[in-house]
Parts: C-alpha cells; structure tokens; sequence
C-alpha cells in the first residue's frame, strides 16, 4: 500500500511539476469506413512516450517535453503510419488520423486488439467479446447470437436450451447488470436460451466482467456485462436480410451525412429488425419435438442515429422495444416487454488532456406469468438515469471519476406456495460517485478505485472500494488479481420452487424483513457481495493464450421472497416472524477455478473452457414437524459443480468461403425441490363452513431445498457455411446447422402434479439464407 501510495502521488505531482511539455491527441480510424480502431498502440518514434486507442479511438499522448517528433501507428491490417509533428510546451496538438487498410489478409493477423489490451490492461475476470469470434459459433438456427458465446464464458451457467437465464460465478440473474450503449437491460435472453435481444451485427464491443469489476461500474454484486454497439455505416447504404427456420431479421444502415476522408464528420441511422416464428414452423417442421409446436415467439427492434462532428465528438441517439411471448405445454404462460431510448455523447476539449463521457436514459419493463400451480405474477419496473465521466490522461497514467443518477419505480404482485398474496410497490432513487486511478510502474500495473452510493428510499449510504492489479513476470507471463466490495437495492420477485424458473420480477427498498440474522440484528436493507479474484496469463506463442483465475465471492446478506410465509403480516395470531415477513434474509457464497486456452490462427480458431465450482446458500426455513425455524444450508438451483466447453471453427476452400464448425457443452446436474405428496388445500373462512361441501385446491408438500439432482447436460452443436461473393460490397450466404447433434435427453424439468419429465431441445436441423448487401 505505501509503494501504491508513492506511485500515485508521485504521478499528481508530477502534473504541475513539469512545466515545459505538451500533448498530441486524437482519433484513430479506417479511412475507408471511418470506424474507430480501437486497442492500437500509438507512440513517438525513438521515446518511451506512446499509449493505446480506447473503445472510442481515442488517444492522448501527454506529458511530452517540447520538440519535434515523429508520430507512429504500427498495427496488423493496416499500413503503418508515419508524420512528423512538433510538440509545444504548454499546448495540445488536436491530430485525427485515418489509417489505410493494407493488403494483409485478415486472417493473417495474428496479434489482436484483444491481446494488446491483455498487455496494458488488469484484464482480470472479464472477457472481451468481437464480433468476429461470435461468428464462429455454430448458429443455432443459422443466426448468430451473442447468447450463445456468452454461455461459453468461464464460470457462467445457463439453464438450457430453454429458460433464457444466466449465473454467472455464483450471482442469480437479478445480481447481473446487462449494460446496452449505457443502458441498464432488465431481460437481455429470450426464453428459448439461445438467442439475445441484441444484433451480433451492430455489435462493436462487449466486456463480460465475471467479478472484481472496478468503481465505475456499481449496482449489482455478481457481474457486468457492457455491451456497445457501433455506428451505422458512414459511405454508403448497407444492409442485411437473414432468414431461417428460427427466425427473420432485417438491418438497414446508411448515412444520412456522408463520412469524407480526412474528415470524421458525419450523420449514420441504423435500424434492426427481429422476429421469431418457431412456433408456427415447428409445426411442420419439427413436429416430433412437439406436436402443438415449439412455443416461442419473441420480437426485438432497435435503432440508432449516430452524429459525429470535425473534431471527433459524437452523440448517439438510441431506442428499442423487446418483447417475449411463450407457453410451455399448459405449464407456464409468460410474457414480458422492455422498451426505453437515451443518448451517449462524447466530447474531447480541444486543448484538454480529458475526455468526457455523457449517458441519458429511461426504460420500461414489465412481465406476467400464469402457470398450473400458481396464481398469476406480474411486474414492472420503470427507470431513468444519468451520468457523467470524465478521463484524463497524465502520461502514461489514468484518473477517472464520474457521478451516476438513477430513479426506479417497481411494481409488483406475487402467489408464493401456500397461496398466499405477495405484493410491493416503490419509488427510489440511488446516486452515485466513483474515482479510478490506472497507473503502472515498471512491471507493476495498479488500479485502485473508490464508488460511493446513496440509496435514498433506505437512508443508507455505501462506500466500496476497489482494486485491480497486474505484474508482468515476463513479456508471456502476467499475474493479475481483483477485489471490492458491492452493493445492490434491486432483488428478484420470484419463486425459489417455481418448476420452470422464468419470471423474474424487480422490487426495491424491501420492507417487512426479520429484526434478526443468526442472532444479530438487521442493520441493512441492501445485498452485499465481496469479491476476491486472481489469476495467472499465459502466452504460449502468438496464436496460444491460456488463462487461469480462481475466486471467492462472499454474498452476505442475501434478501428474497420468504417461502415460509403462511399468515398476513397484521395477523392476531401468536406465530413466529418467518411465517408472517414478506422478505426473508440469506448468506451465501461461491468459490471455484476457470481455466481456458485459445488458438485464434489463420483458419483455425479453437477455444476450450473448464469450470470446476460451488455455490452455497443458507437462510432460515419453518420445520412443520418441529414447529421450529432452522438454519439450513443447501444449494441453489444454479449449483453446477463441473462445466465444460469446447468451440472449434475452421475456415478453407480457395477463396476461403466455406466455414464449419462444432461447440460441444457438458454440465453435471443442477439441484431441485421435490415433491413429496399432494393434498387438498380447502379455503374455510369460518368454523360454520361445511368443509365436506367445499371445493378445494391441490397443493404439494415439498421435500427440502433443492434435496436432488437432475442428470448431466451435454450437447454437440454442428454447422457449415458457404458464401458467394457478387462485387465488392454483397455476399450471399448459405447456412446449415444441427442443433443437439446425437439427441441427447437433457432434462428440463419435471411437472409438480403429474411427474411428467420435460425434455429440452431434441435433435433440430436447420437451413438459413444471408443477404449482406
């Protein structure tokens, strides 16, 4: 901590220290499609000065003694830049530059953004996701989707074919933030789990932070995932027409003012269309899977105008409306809607060392589901939002800090086992403030980081901190670890004994909890997390990374719905707090070790994961036996202990316009609740009630949480790819794919009532056609 200390210091210092130096800044693009290129190194020739592009292409360079220099960009694609620039003491030197693609192949690459970001960034529990590598996933119905690459990521479980929900690294999906352009998306998979609302094809960025994420990032205790979308294209118009046995989609972009060279000045729209159609093709085509067809239909529409001004700031204008509709087999009917719009604008001062980074936001969710066993559930959440960032470049260092403002409405109604009414409504509001400081010194890589938050319906303020780090053992081998602490207002307005586990609803501020925890009182109202990650980087050779992290989450406390709850919290009855709360109190954690290699090469890319984890919870249940409430630990439905995954692709003929490729899964059995019996639930209102005459329910006596396990899941996906090539600017693809090559049997789940086993996805062949023009 002292060395920490002096390294920062030092680097404050030293801003008003040096007197004599100067700055150059700018953006770095394609010159011939005016995208950013984002990650590349950029340095004066002969000097220690140089940094890299961010996600935006910007670059400052600063802290340079006065003289004259000679700028240069060396980056696989592209040719290498050269200009001589001269540096004035005291002055910043605003230089765009357009790099001009080489005739390098790109499949000849073999140094990436990716692995230059791995160089100068912590790097640690996150994995960054391009479009190129979700493109070599076999496509599920011969779409690509980033769905479907996020469920290979190192310490996430997902449910399955179908169910739409991800955990990551012990977090429940209402511990996981799905960031979009900025804004927060409450249902980002669609009930048939192998497709997201989000076009893999407007995709530009998407970092999956499985832990340890750092201050700018706050509002939930598992993970983050930022997804950033790009721009429309700047020359000319531009689209994509695809079509398959799944699903439709339409993308349209163009601009509306054209990008010309030397300048990124310019106006681009872009537009995506999706919509599924399983449910009435299944019918013919895959009817032995189901004979009333495969029930699910979904419908996303996003759209985007992008304005970029002469000196490089730009405003994006967003909006979307998303939207999920399906019924399994008279068992569970839901349906869920998410629409909302923002904005993002980034400016960079013309004599600044800083950019800023200003988000808007407002969304609107809502989701409803009926099932056999249940009264019907139903909430809503509406937010808007705001925040500011500012970076500043002090050499080769960083500091960065921002506010963010974010106001709620949540809504919701609810029916836990025993038939009783659940609901809650709530205004609030969470304000935020965060610093990081990134900062190397020789070998040594620090990011330490401050996020202090107000939750204003609790009364109750939070200081977090956070730090990242990295030692370079050697150019091949880097150390890397991080930690925090975390907190969240938001829980889920679910069923822990739901049969099929999809309605997760969003409340806040929680009231009607215990007074009291394993004996001690109830201090807080929020869910709180600590996070310890580390992890070893290996670099085999050029086209070989292996990575190695392991983890501990500590999730303390924990609040959810209270199963126990049997009587209205006004009853006269002389009954214990746990059967009359709304809420009730858990801990919990998680711990395990993700490894994973990649080989991205020319032709071939092959990436393969291993996951080796437990997770725990524990809370206060009532023994009807004993009449007593016991402390049991038991583990949740998520509970995977070994995972695993292996995704091959292979590019080859002599134009290289055939692909294939396989991703073969394997998971051990995740728990369940049992039913031990049913019996006749009768609603007596008074003792004259006959109770012979009355007309009662069935309810079901459960056995204890999650007391057994399904079997194992695995799954051989396959496909193969042709293109056409018509000019310069349109290819005409051809895609076919098998889902669940060898039909593996994987359970679903099993009904309450009857004890029918519900299979996932049998074996599912398909053919799909892309126009890209």
């Amino acid at each position: 901590m002292k060395k920490l200390f002096l390294l920062i210091t030092a680097s404050l210092i030293s801003i008003f220290a040096v007197a004599q130096t100067g700055s150059v800044k700018g953006f770095v693009y394609d010159k011939d499609t005016g995208e950013p290129i984002i990650f590349t190194n950029v340095f004066l020739e002969g000097t220690s000065h140089g940094v890299a592009t961010d996600v935006n292409g910007v670059y400052v360079i600063s802290r340079v003694p006065e003289g004259d220099y000679t700028l240069v960009i060396k980056y696989m694609g592209y040719e290498t830049f050269e200009e001589k620039v001269h540096i004035t003491g005291g002055d910043v030197l605003s230089k765009n530059i357009f790099l001009e693609p080489s005739s390098i192949k790109i499949d000849d690459i073999v140094v990436s953004a990716e692995r230059q970001e791995m160089q100068q960034e912590v790097h640690t529990a996150v994995v960054k996701v391009t479009p190129r590598q979700i493109q070599k996933l076999p496509s599920v119905g011969g779409e690509v989707d980033i769905a479907q690459y996020i469920q290979v990521v190192p310490g996430v479980v997902f449910t399955g074919d179908q169910g739409g929900q991800l955990y990551i690294r012990g977090g429940a999906p209402i511990h996981n933030k799905v960031l979009l352009d900025g804004m927060t998306i409450y249902n980002p998979f669609h009930s048939i789990g192998m497709f997201s609302v989000f076009d893999s094809d407007l995709l530009q960025t998407a970092d999956v932070y499985t832990g340890g994420f750092n201050a700018e990032y706050g509002g939930r205790i598992s993970s983050i995932m930022d997804i950033r979308t790009r721009q429309g294209n700047k020359k000319r118009f531009a689209g994509k027409i695809t079509t398959n046995t799944f699903a439709s989609k339409l993308l349209v972009e163009g601009p509306i003012k054209k990008f010309e060279e030397n300048s990124p000045n310019s106006i681009t729209y872009a537009l995506s269309m999706k919509r599924a159609y399983l449910e009435q093709t299944s019918k013919e085509i895959y009817s032995y899977a189901n004979e009333d067809g495969l029930p699910f239909n979904f419908a996303d529409l996003y759209g985007k105008v992008a304005i970029t001004g002469k000196s490089g700031n730009k405003i994006d204008l967003f909006g979307f409306n998303f939207n999920d509709n399906v019924n399994y087999q008279g068992v569970t009917d839901l349906q869920w809607q998410n629409s909302g719009g923002g904005a993002n604008a980034i400016v960079v001062p013309s004599q600044s060392n800083s950019i800023i980074d200003f988000h808007a936001s407002f969304s609107d969710y809502n989701i409803s589901m009926e099932t056999a066993e249940a009264s019907p559930s139903e909430s809503s959440i509406r937010d808007f939002g705001f925040g500011l960032s500012v970076k500043s470049f002090i050499g080769k260092n960083e500091l960065s800090f921002g506010f963010d403002f974010a106001s709620f409405a949540t809504n919701y109604s609810f029916h836990n086992a025993y038939g009783l009414g659940i609901s809650h409504s709530q205004n609030t509001a969470e304000y935020s403030a965060f610093s990081r400081f990134k900062g190397s010194w020789g070998k040594l890589l620090v990011e330490p980081g401050l996020r202090l938050t107000y939750y204003a319906s609790l009364g109750e303020v939070q200081l977090e901190p956070r730090l990242g780090m990295k030692y370079k053992i050697a150019d091949n081998v880097r150390f890397k670890a991080s930690g925090g602490f975390y907190s969240q207002n938001l829980i889920a307005a679910n069923s822990q004994r739901s049969v099929v586990d999809l309605f997760y609803g969003f409340l806040s501020s929680p009231e009607s909890m215990p007074d009291e925890f394993k004996g001690n009182e109830v201090e807080t109202s929020l869910q709180k997390a600590k996070h310890v990650v580390a992890g070893v980087e290996y670099d085999l050779n050029n086209q070989i990374t292996f990575n190695l992290e392991g983890y501990y989450k500590l999730m303390k406390p924990l609040i959810n719905i209270n199963p126990n709850k049997q009587f209205a919290e006004n009853t006269t009855f002389d009954v214990p707090d746990l059967l009359k709360t709304k809420y009730m109190i858990e801990e919990g954690d998680a711990y395990g070790i993700d490894i994973s290699m990649k080989y991205d090469y020319k032709n071939w890319y092959i990436w393969t994961v291993g996951s080796y984890g437990f997770v725990n919870r524990g809370g206060y249940f009532f023994n009807p036996v004993s009449q007593k409430s016991e402390f049991i630990e038991y583990s949740p439905h998520f509970d995977r202990r070994i995972s695993t995954n292996v995704v091959l692709s292979y590019t080859f003929g002599r134009d290289l316009n055939w692909e294939t490729g396989l991703r073969w899964n394997y998971g051990s059995g995740l728990p369940f609740t049992s039913s031990k019996a049913n019996y006749e639930s009768l609603s007596l209102n008074s003792l004259s009630d006959d109770y012979s005459s009355t007309a009662g329910n069935v309810a079901i006596i459960y056995g204890e949480n999650n007391d057994l396990r399904l079997t194992a899941y695995h799954r051989l996906d396959f496909n193969i790819k042709r293109k056409f090539y018509f000019g310069n600017n349109s290819e005409f693809e051809i895609i076919g794919s098998l889902t669940n090559v060898y039909d593996r049997k994987n359970v679903f789940y099993v009904t309450r009532l009857e004890g029918d086993i519900i299979y996932q996805l049998p074996i599912l062949p398909s053919f799909g056609m892309t126009l890209t023009f």
